[in-house]
């Protein structure tokens, strides 16, 4: 009843959500550099948004591509009608995801053009989205943890970038550097959220 009364008062209704990709394989390395050159422009743009949803969409078209690798996945978030509660679930759930194992991404990492080139085969990513947008798209605000819904959801991200519905994005990868491994043991540690697909 509170949501129809909000809506009724014209109240703008502000949707944060979290969405966990795990991808497995010894084929989803590639994925890395996707997310890193995506990182790297986010930073380049100081956090403009129309930057970030354009890499936004590129992950979320690289996942859909990779769809096969999908092992695990899930998501979380509320509805709020105060924008400043908004803004503060954005960064809490910020912080939740720097925390985790290898999700700290590190800019001034150099390329190691001086070691012997012997790096474990990352076999382990998880991709932690999270956005808030203004409106409602019932595609992200449902269960995702089975692969049908987490492709619609992806989709719809794509859709919001389209119509400029974004109020906030951020994007944490794990392992976030070239050469670390997130082993099956810290997925259940620092994961333990994730849903079998």
């Amino acid at each position: 009843m509170s949501n129809f009364f909000n809506k009724m008062m014209g109240r703008t209704r502000y949707v944060v959500c979290r969405l966990f990709v795990h991808l497995a394989g010894s084929e989803v390395a590639p994925i890395l550099g996707v997310l890193n050159r995506a990182a790297r422009e986010a930073i380049d743009a100081e956090g403009d948004l129309e930057v970030l949803g354009e890499g936004l969409v590129e992950i979320c078209e690289t996942l859909l591509r990779y769809d096969e690798y999908w092992l695990s996945a899930a998501n979380e978030g509320d509805v709020f009608w105060n924008e400043g509660e908004a803004g503060d679930y954005v960064n809490e759930l910020f912080t939740d995801c720097a925390q985790r194992y290898g999700a700290e991404f590190d800019i001034s990492s150099s390329s190691g053009f001086d070691q012997p080139l012997s790096i474990p085969v990352t076999r382990n990513i998880v991709i932690m989205l999270t956005v808030a947008y203004e409106g409602e798209v019932p595609e992200l605000e449902t269960d995702l943890s089975n692969i049908a819904a987490l492709q619609e959801g992806l989709k719809s991200l794509i859709n919001l970038q389209q119509k400029l519905k974004f109020r906030a994005i951020q994007v944490h990868f794990s392992p976030a550097k070239l050469g670390e491994e997130l082993t099956n043991d810290q997925l259940l540690q620092y994961f333990p959220e994730l849903i079998p697909l």
